[in-house]
């Protein structure tokens, strides 16, 4: 059987199961769509340096082929970040939201699955306005199939005035220990008016076989909210992953996104900031330290469809080995949108001669009143920095692992919650070897 007559298959099984009836509406629809789109390949010109066609050509199991209770509390303890201990914890198992295994631990903030929010009389109407919104933006397929499979999914929601006393974890972990695995998280957060909510998801991958993890979270941010958000992916060579994260700041509010790759075989990260209040503020960072065959893309749009918004963008990336990175930056800024000020940059150093980046930052304007700049760059370390560490005595490899652990400090430095940082900083400095 084809992958598409499969996921065909389980599709209609998936159907069959009880569900609300706005979910399985976006479920058909979703469905459709894909069907029509397809998978995308390096012909669609957003993924002309990334390939996942071929993964699909492989036998994966849905979590509902394998039993998920085999995963416990003790395989997730080496998983876990820094302060776990006092924070809310959201687990993905296979992309199934896990309750058994997940905490609520502040009083300012809910967590429930996505099918108890859409029964509720408050969080319903939120769902039903704001789950899919990312779908405008993402035409290929693969954003339309995780929607076409949303099930076990979780709603995050911050009270309106409150500050979370604790952050959110969110892990995203994959059990490869007995088949090829497909997993399709999915995650709905709204951060209410004049609240804060800081938040760190990983992914990791446990066992050898093959997994592929298609994910999208949605984040909606209201008048006077602070959001920071860090994503951190440090997983296995025999992990692929997709993730969409979307943030959409409906009210004038503050969104901040660190992006930090590290290790795993693809990696693919869709950012979308849209701006749709007068006098927002969108900061996206973003580190990628790649090496052996690991594969970096990054796509992030920022849509400034209200006038007054300011957004800064900085990726930075080191990749060494026969390691590969991808940037591609869009800045829309509508008609509207004028006084936008649109800072966009990506900076790359290559290590090897098999290593190699393809970047492409773009600005497409049309308002006459803006400020906006982007640009790039690709080289090698400076040879006189490290000429004159080596001068002082410093042997080449420990010059080289400084200067770049000095070049990622300015991302690092961006991480607030100290824990999240020096649990970041100890893996690149780990992958560094200093």
């Amino acid at each position: 059987m084809d992958t598409i007559a499969y996921l065909k298959e389980r599709f209609e099984q998936l159907q069959t199961n009880p569900v609300n009836q706005h979910i399985k509406q976006m479920r058909d629809e979703a469905f459709t769509e894909f069907t029509q789109t397809g998978i995308p390949t390096v012909k669609h010109e957003e993924w002309k340096y990334t390939r996942i066609n071929d993964f699909f050509g492989k036998d994966y199991h849905f979590t509902t082929d394998l039993k998920e209770k085999a995963f416990t509390i003790s395989d997730l303890e080496p998983l876990q970040l820094p302060g776990h201990e006092e924070a809310n914890l959201v687990v993905f198992i296979n992309g199934h939201f896990h309750p058994e295994l997940s905490h609520t631990r502040s009083e300012e903030l809910e967590i429930i699955s996505l099918q108890e929010a859409t029964a509720h009389p408050q969080y319903s109407v939120i769902v039903k306005k704001h789950l899919g919104h990312s779908a405008a933006y993402h035409k290929d397929g693969i954003n339309a199939l995780n929607t076409a499979f949303i099930q076990e999914g979780v709603f995050i929601h911050v009270f309106k005035s409150r500050t979370a006393s604790h952050p959110v974890y969110l892990y995203n972990i994959t059990d490869a220990r007995n088949g090829n695995i497909f997993a399709q998280p999915r995650c709905l957060v709204h951060v209410a008016q004049n609240a804060q909510v800081q938040m760190a998801e990983t992914f990791a991958t446990i066992g050898a076989d093959e997994s592929f993890t298609n994910q999208v979270i949605e984040l909606v941010v209201e008048k006077d909210a602070v959001l920071d958000f860090y994503k951190i992916q440090n997983d296995a060579p025999n992990s692929k992953v997709v993730t969409t994260t979307h943030v959409h700041q409906v009210g004038k509010s503050v969104a901040n996104v660190v992006t930090v790759s590290l290790n795993g075989g693809l990696i693919r990260n869709n950012l979308n900031m849209v701006m749709s209040a007068e006098f927002s503020e969108a900061n996206m960072y973003g580190l990628y330290l790649g090496d052996g065959q690991t594969h970096i893309d990054n796509h992030t749009v920022v849509d400034n469809r209200q006038p007054n918004c300011l957004s800064n963008e900085l990726y930075k990336g080191v990749l060494n080995g026969n390691a590969t990175g991808v940037f591609n930056g869009k800045i829309f800024v509508r008609q509207i949108a004028q006084k936008t000020n649109a800072y966009q940059s990506n900076r790359n150093i290559l290590l090897s001669e098999n290593a190699s980046v393809n970047t492409k930052p773009q600005l497409e304007i049309f308002a006459d009143d803006v400020k906006c700049s982007h640009g790039c760059t690709v080289g090698r370390l400076d040879e006189d920095a490290l000429f004159y560490m080596r001068s002082r005595g410093i042997e080449e490899k420990t010059a080289t692992a400084l200067l770049l652990h000095g070049f990622a400090l300015d991302i690092l430095d961006k991480i607030n919650h100290e824990g999240v940082r020096t649990f970041v900083e100890g893996f690149i400095t780990k992958k560094l070897d200093l």
